[in-house]
């Protein structure tokens, strides 16, 4: 028997979860990080990553079957987390995280504008990793090297210096066609070359768990230590989003979706950015900033579950016996919207007058399936093949009237996994077989509901709000009247 070891290192936690070739969990564990933020600041200590990375290893470990082997393992991250490090890859600033956003993006727009514009993001954002970058390296110690958070543990578990990924360095400005840092942008800002890692593809083998690190986490010594991705990518190889046209819509607090493209996509908006995978195909995405946070917030105290429930009784769907929803929300869960459409003051807002709780629900879920349908036709715009599966995950999925919801907006069929954690992505990408590691769960048909005019209603108020482009607008009723 051979298992492998998916870690998934995140903001709140790290999780490491054991899994064999044919999908079953042989042992999970985790632990509790802790974050210290103040304003726009947002650090974490890399000391607490090990231990409790270590941690989680020997709980996910500790009930292995004799004679079970260990075939791999290998490390999500939290995408534009970075620190510095000495030689030796002993930390010497605290991470700044991935929404750490002290920096300034102007200079880094500046120098590398003809490397962000040909790699289809156009600009970087201040909580980008190359703008913290300069940050951190104003007060640097000479022979300071970069290090992103999923290297700063692969060197751990290695024992040796480490290559980072692909997915890992995009915010950093690696050259994603060239697969190389751009040396002209860098020198243009003054960041020494020796400062860099080296960067592999996702999936390459970096080196072995070395004595000391399989000591401390109970991963044996030898196992080979494979480069990771973020944690989005690991999510949408965990959910089996891997053919180009499939889609994996990750529903929770906020929306992201990420897809597979043969070709690089270019977004004139900056809102859709992508990663490379491991073959070599493209990984275009956007997040967001509508979602189910807006649940809580507006519905305090309520159960979640039973008003799911009531909302499937009122609101049944079905060919002829639909009905609509009297209110649709705009669930933006903070001001300012980032896809599909950059608008930072766009804000809440509910057509109609909601009379319950009920009501207010169901404006809420309609709401966040015209976002996640408006994400789709504009990523048809931009020239995504969007024909493929679309597999949802997140939150948002334990309720079954929500599901069914986004399937009828949609009009097309919908695809729920047994489980699609990014820890169970890290797995696969160690070496395991996705068509084997990887179960659907269901897949939930449309029912037949007509909802493709209160769609287009709450995309007229969009683009009469001037925030969603009258091209955009356009494609969207060209796309439901077609």
């Amino acid at each position: 028997m051979s298992g492998w070891i998916g870690i998934d290192l995140g903001t709140q936690s790290v999780r490491a979860l054991a899994v064999t070739g044919d999908g079953r969990v042989l042992g999970t564990g985790s632990r509790p990080l802790t974050s210290h933020r103040e304003g726009p600041r947002h650090e974490q200590d890399p000391e607490q990553w090990w231990r409790e990375l270590a941690a989680a290893t020997r709980s996910a470990l500790r009930d292995l079957p004799a004679g079970e082997r260990v075939e791999g393992v290998a490390v999500a991250a939290t995408s534009g987390t970075v620190l510095l490090t000495d030689a030796s890859g002993r930390a010497l600033t605290p991470a700044l995280m991935y929404d750490d956003r002290r920096a300034d993006a102007g200079r880094v727009n500046e120098a590398g504008a003809h490397v962000w514009e040909r790699l289809g993001y156009r600009r970087m954002q201040p909580n980008w990793a190359l703008p913290k970058l300069l940050w951190l390296l104003r007060d640097a110690p000479a022979g300071a090297r970069l290090a992103h958070q999923s290297d700063f543990v692969n060197r751990r578990l290695t024992g040796h210096e480490v290559a980072t990924d692909l997915s890992n360095a995009l915010k950093t400005g690696v050259d994603l066609i060239e697969e190389r840092w751009p040396a002209d942008v860098f020198d243009a800002l003054g960041v020494p070359a020796g400062l860099l890692p080296e960067v592999v593809r996702p999936g390459t083998r970096l080196g072995v768990i070395c004595a000391a690190a399989a000591e401390e986490t109970g991963i044996p010594a030898g196992t080979p230590v494979i480069a990771g991705t973020t944690d989005g990518c690991a999510a949408q190889l965990g959910a089996g989003a891997q053919r180009v046209g499939s889609w994996n819509s990750v529903l929770g607090t906020t929306l992201v979706l990420k897809g597979v493209t043969k070709e690089l996509i270019h977004d004139p908006l900056g809102v859709v950015y992508s990663h490379r995978a491991p073959d070599g195909s493209w990984l275009p995405g956007g997040a967001s900033s509508t979602g189910a946070g807006v649940l809580t917030g507006d519905l305090p105290d309520r159960d979640l579950d039973a008003l799911s429930t009531e909302a499937a009784a009122r609101y049944r769907l079905g060919p002829g016996r639909v009905r609509v929803p009297p209110a649709v929300t705009y669930p933006l869960v903070s001001r300012g919207e980032r896809f599909p459409f950059a608008a930072p003051g766009a804000e809440r807002f509910t057509l109609g007058e909601p009379a319950d709780d009920v009501e207010r629900y169901a404006a809420i879920l309609l709401g966040a399936a015209f976002v996640e349908r408006l994400c789709f036709d504009y990523l048809d715009l931009l020239g995504a093949p969007v024909t493929g599966e679309i597999i949802l995950t997140g939150g948002a999925t334990r309720s079954a009237y929500w599901t069914r919801l986004r399937a009828d907006v949609l009009e097309r069929p919908v695809t729920l996994r047994e489980n699609a954690e990014p820890a169970l992505g890290m797995a696969v990408l160690a070496g395991g077989d996705p068509a084997r590691m990887i179960r659907t769960r269901a897949v939930v048909e449309p029912s037949g509901a007509d909802l493709r005019e209160p769609y287009l209603r709450f995309v007229a108020e969009l683009e009469g709000r001037g925030w969603l482009d009258t091209r955009a607008a356009e494609h969207a009723r060209e796309r439901t009247a077609t």
